[in-house]
């Protein structure tokens, strides 16, 4: 009888968690819309990082111009494609780790950028750079 009560306590308490808007929430991948060109293979490297990091992407292969313009980015961050989750701007190799702090934490910000294309950032980090490493800095965009 204990044993009994002990499983239906417990498929009770399964069953309230599953059904629990917290945790679906957090389980939720947060959606990236990125623009970039349809060529360039290493924004599609940085989309492939980005998924393999717990993203769900949707691409918009017609460059990132305008997109940089309406999210407020300075073409001086600028770099080769531009994207926006969570109400913020994603512009150029920002690694994954740094857009999932940025949607955790929540700064008043326009959103991350790494300025140009430094070799060794995600997406530009190919075989065919042979390993090489550059130094990079993520910036937060005020």
């Amino acid at each position: 009888m204990q044993r009994r009560r002990l499983v239906s306590s417990l498929a009770a308490a399964l069953g309230a968690a599953a059904l629990s808007p917290t945790l679906s929430a957090q389980s939720a991948r947060p959606r990236v819309e990125v623009w970039k060109d349809p060529n360039c293979g290493c924004c599609q490297d940085w989309v492939r990082h980005l998924q393999a990091n717990g993203f769900e992407v949707r691409v918009h292969d017609n460059g990132n111009a305008a997109a940089r313009a309406r999210l407020g980015v300075a073409e001086r961050w600028g770099s080769c494609h531009t994207a926006s989750v969570g109400g913020y701007a994603i512009e150029g190799h920002v690694p994954a780790g740094d857009i999932h702090r940025l949607l955790k934490e929540r700064p008043q910000a326009i959103g991350l950028s790494v300025p140009g294309m430094p070799v060794g950032s995600p997406g530009m980090d190919a075989p065919a750079y042979g390993g090489r490493q550059d130094p990079f800095d993520v910036l937060l965009l005020q």
